[in-house]
């Protein structure tokens, strides 16, 4: 066995060794422990001493790489990754450092990852992971997706055991190997025809069609309705079934399967998961503006209130005299609860934003200036017309006691019922109204 102070291994005296290669000096890595193997082949822990970094080397089993019929095709897998390395550069795709390929053999210098799990790990029903963890990973890994595919490169394989994660949460796409470079000049690398996971394939890809960046969504939508779930949405027991699921059936509805999933992460899977490209989202950054929005219900949950308290709160206020239950539940839903010190501003006069507030409890003054026009309490709204009309504010709110106050944002208000969106339009007009009618009393007087 090698030592790390032997002459480095040139490619073919690696591949003629057996074993282990622990100790071993490929390039100016050494070979310090074995992490994972695979069929393909193993990967290493290693270390580069230039750069003063730990990386992972993995190792293709030269028998993979000399067999007569898949040779070819796996040489292309490590070209093809080391090919699209140099194009991807970002926090959440893990990191290709170097790579040494021919007729002998072959390893990749990766971005080692400690503790690093593939997501497999929580796509059973008794391993799952919050709503909000979820609704996170993905949202970095639509990120990430955007990234590649502004820069001309298609995974072709998004499915659990390519998304890492962290003992801290972060994310990290790993394995490009199958990806598809969209640029003319890269074709001589990369495979054709179905290439990929079939349980993550999109339609088209099942039917050997051009493959896009929607599809690389699709497939991300199967990942985060299984870890939602535990349970794979096109579940088939046969390869024939599978293909028939993907291409034509509508996966059972993640909220009859988990009662806390939001109405808006359903909303979300399905779009991505629609059959037709044109119907999906047409990026990445698309997909993961609509789960940003999801953060602001995730965030619900963090502030302490159970949902039934809130709903108790909202149902005594007058500004919810008309609403029925389920519309109140759906303001729950889009809406953030927040707490305020006396003094606090709670809104800053000239600053653009689209979202109103309900007093929950306290006080607050409105100011024009430095002169306070007027006062408002439980049941109160303010900020209606950056709501509405998307506005600059045109008065300052600032807290006279201790507030709580409902904050909701018409980005996700637009996405509730019709009858409840009518129900916010006739309460503020209710609220003009009324505050009209006091500024008349006011100068009458």
């Amino acid at each position: 066995m090698n030592t790390p102070n032997n002459p480095e291994q040139t490619v073919a005296e690696v591949s003629a060794m057996s074993g282990s290669l622990v100790g071993v000096r490929l390039g100016k890595y050494e070979v310090v422990d074995e992490i994972g193997r695979g069929s393909m082949g193993t990967v290493y822990l290693g270390q580069d001493h230039f750069a003063g970094r730990n990386v992972a080397i993995k190792v293709a089993h030269p028998e993979v790489l000399q067999d007569p019929v898949r040779g070819s095709t796996y040489r292309k897998l490590f070209f093809n990754e080391a090919k699209i390395a140099g194009l991807l550069k970002h926090p959440n795709i893990i990191a290709v450092y170097d790579a040494c390929v021919d007729d002998g053999g072959g390893y990749l210098v990766m971005e080692h990852v400690p503790g690093g799990r593939t997501l497999k790990d929580h796509c059973t029903p008794d391993k799952l992971l919050s709503v909000d963890e979820v609704v996170g990973i993905t949202f970095k890994c639509a990120k990430a997706l955007d990234y590649a595919h502004r820069k001309g490169v298609v995974h072709r394989d998004i499915k659990p055991g390519n998304i890492l994660r962290t003992a801290e949460g972060e994310v990290k796409l790993s394995d490009f190997g199958i990806a598809m470079i969209t640029q003319l000049d890269a074709t001589e690398t990369q495979l054709d025809g179905a290439v990929g996971s079939p349980l993550y394939m999109s339609p088209e890809q099942i039917r050997e069609e051009q493959v896009t960046q929607q599809s690389d969504l699709f497939s991300l939508g199967v990942v985060m309705y299984e870890l939602l779930t535990g349970r794979h949405p096109f579940s088939a027991d046969s390869f024939a079934s599978l293909v028939h699921r993907i291409i034509g059936d509508s996966p059972t509805p993640v909220t009859e399967l988990r009662a806390d999933v939001p109405a808006g992460v359903e909303n979300i899977i399905g779009r991505a998961l629609e059959k037709k490209p044109s119907e999906r989202y047409r990026s990445g950054v698309e997909l993961a503006g609509d789960l940003s929005l999801v953060f602001d219900y995730v965030e619900l949950f963090q502030d302490g209130r159970a949902g039934t308290e809130k709903f108790d709160c909202v149902r005594e206020l007058s500004f919810f005299r008309d609403f029925t239950d389920p519309e109140i539940w759906e303001v729950i839903n889009a809406s953030r609860w927040q707490d305020f010190s006396p003094q606090e501003r709670i809104i800053e006069e000239g600053d653009m934003d689209d979202a109103f507030f309900v007093v929950i409890s306290g006080e607050v003054a409105v100011r024009k200036g430095e002169k306070q026009v007027n006062l408002l309490g439980e049941g109160d709204c303010f900020g209606e017309m950056g709501f509405i009309a998307r506005q600059q504010r045109t008065a300052s709110i600032v807290a006279n006691t201790a507030v709580t106050a409902m904050k909701v944002r018409a980005s996700l208000m637009e996405r509730a019922s019709k009858d409840c969106q009518l129900r916010f339009h006739k309460a503020f007009l209710n609220t003009l109204i009324t505050r009209l009618s006091q500024t008349t009393e006011k100068v009458g007087d």
